[in-house]
């Protein structure tokens, strides 16, 4: 029997003791150390309870405004990005891969800094696509190669239904922007990421949206 427990509580150990670091906690207001970023009019961000869990609320009109941290996650310790996410109103008959159509009704985003290379900065984002194929990938319309666009939900997915989802974010740095041949260059480019966002926006189709983030945390 004391063999038992001590197997259990060396289990229990090893499960306590893996790195998350939760970004947003949004049941102790962990949303208050992200800043506004504004980009055109203010989309209206808000924590409270809906359809079962706290959540991050976005609202946008014909706005597009995000929420910032500024923190280096090192993507060799906590790969996994984890989230969930729902969306009441989606945005049909966009041409999100346009100028015209670059608008989403949700989308979580990590960025590469490239400090003074400015061309060495890079950003994934992860997004709801209105019309697009779920798993799509396409270059931002604005942004180019350097900026990503990923499609985790489109065409297909439920609105008012909570999504989980899971991603290896060092994994989709190197299958995205390229592998550089060894682990070694690959490390040197991918291990850091120094910004996560969120950003509910659609100021280039004129409408609305409304959309629900739960916890955004990186784990093992």
């Amino acid at each position: 029997m004391c063999k038992w427990i001590v197997v259990l509580l060396s289990f229990l150990l090893c499960v306590n003791a893996q790195a998350v670091t939760n970004l947003t906690a949004l049941s102790e207001q962990g949303i208050e150390q992200w800043q506004a970023k504004e980009f055109s009019g203010k989309s209206i961000y808000s924590v409270e309870q809906y359809k079962g869990q706290m959540t991050l609320k976005a609202i946008s009109q014909n706005s597009a405004s995000g929420l910032v941290l500024e923190k280096k996650i090192d993507l060799l310790n906590t790969p996994y990005l984890s989230w969930s996410w729902l969306v009441e109103k989606t945005l049909p008959q966009l041409d999100e891969q346009s100028k015209s159509g670059d608008d989403f009704i949700a989308r979580i985003y990590v960025v590469i800094d490239g400090g003074l290379f400015i061309w060495n900065t890079k950003s994934l984002n992860y997004v709801w696509s209105s019309n697009q194929a779920k798993g799509a990938l396409w270059d931002n319309a604005f942004a180019g190669s350097r900026v990503k666009m990923l499609a985790i939900q489109g065409q297909g997915s439920k609105s008012g239904v909570w999504y989980q989802e899971k991603r290896n974010v060092y994994q989709d740095l190197i299958d995205t922007f390229g592998d550089k041949g060894s682990a070694k260059a690959n490390q040197k480019a991918y291990q850091y990421i120094d910004m996560i966002a969120i950003m509910t926006d659609t100021d280039n189709c004129g409408r609305d949206a409304e959309s629900y983030y739960g916890d955004i945390f990186f784990s093992e």
